[in-house]
């Protein structure tokens, strides 16, 4: 199969950037919405954090808390991969109507898995369902790329 060159001023590598970024952004606005959830239960990882709160203590353990940075986590251990595999994807010469709709998949997965952890927690299998979704997104470019390799 072989790699092709990246069309940087095509659709398909347009799609992918502009995916990318907004799951990069969702990455970044889980530290905001961390933020908000250690002010609202007035828990903070730092003696001098709590200060800035006049009910402020450390604690480590706030379950609310944790399962907001447990999504920051599992960002940090899935979009990484999406940007970089997706990367190498784009040279397989894929199929344009599926990689963007695996891109799109990726994206509303994430924010949904996000959305149904932290934010709105709702039961399983919801969670799961938007998980696998995306990781499933990751898999079928990562088998691409591979078949393209070889």
């Amino acid at each position: 199969m072989g790699f092709s060159a990246i069309d940087y001023e095509g659709e398909l590598f347009s799609c992918f950037a502009f995916h990318a970024a907004l799951v990069i952004l969702k990455v970044l606005l889980m530290v905001p919405l961390t933020a908000r959830q250690r002010f609202a239960k007035a828990v903070f990882s730092n003696a001098e954090d709590a200060r800035v709160h006049p009910k402020g203590k450390v604690s480590l353990v706030d379950p609310d808390v944790e399962r907001v940075r447990r999504a920051h986590l599992n960002d940090l251990e899935n979009i990484p991969f999406f940007v970089l595999i997706g990367w190498f994807y784009l040279m397989t010469n894929p199929s344009l109507v599926i990689a963007k709709n695996m891109f799109r998949l990726f994206t509303v997965c994430r924010y949904l898995h996000t959305f149904v952890y932290a934010v709105v927690p709702l039961p399983q299998p919801a969670r799961g369902i938007a998980f696998f979704g995306a990781f499933l997104v990751i898999v079928v470019m990562t088998v691409s790329v591979l078949l393209a390799a070889f």
